[in-house]
């Protein structure tokens, strides 16, 4: 649990004073990845690390303006993070909505390609917490978000097309942990 423990001090660092929301939030993600770890076998503690997934909202890491490719310019030119973490950052949510609606596909191929089960997991743990650190269900979780941002920015025009994918991230995910319960169970 080295990279875990490294990133979840990283976030910790950056969040925990000046945005106690943000912190809150990577908590309850790190816990759901800590939940997914029996299905992710190998990458359990990968994603674990992604309680660093919102670094990019932290202010000396903002740069484009979406969250999620400055996270990964962050891990990948300021921290060194392991390549694979970055991807899951530039990655995780709706960031190629998002950075497609920006003009940002260049920036975020940067750390393409993704690998799409753990960008499922990443989602799936994002999903699920609140921004207060809550646990909830991902479509309460989508309706919240598109409510905070209002028809006319960027973020809803990006979820709104996203929400199917987002959704089906979510199911997929459910099922390698019923899967996993099931082998456990054999």
């Amino acid at each position: 649990m080295q990279l875990a423990k490294w990133a979840h001090d990283l976030a910790e660092s950056l969040f925990a004073e000046p945005l106690p929301r943000r912190w809150a939030h990577s908590q309850r993600v790190y816990a759901q990845t800590l939940a997914l770890g029996p299905a992710l076998g190998s990458d359990a503690e990968l994603l674990a690390a992604t309680i660093a997934h919102d670094v990019g909202y932290a202010e000396q890491a903002v740069d484009t303006g979406q969250h999620m490719i400055d996270g990964a310019r962050y891990l990948r030119d300021v921290v060194g993070a392991d390549p694979r973490l970055c991807s899951i950052v530039a990655f995780h949510t709706s960031s190629p909505w998002e950075a497609s609606e920006l003009g940002l596909a260049d920036a975020l191929a940067e750390f393409g390609p993704a690998e799409p089960e753990l960008v499922d997991a990443i989602t799936y743990c994002d999903l699920t917490s609140s921004p207060v650190g809550d646990l909830v269900d991902p479509a309460h979780r989508l309706t919240e978000v598109l409510e905070r941002y209002g028809p006319d920015h960027v973020v809803f025009r990006a979820v709104s097309a996203a929400r199917p994918e987002l959704l089906e991230r979510v199911a997929r995910v459910r099922e390698r942990q019923a899967e996993a319960v099931a082998a456990r169970l054999s």
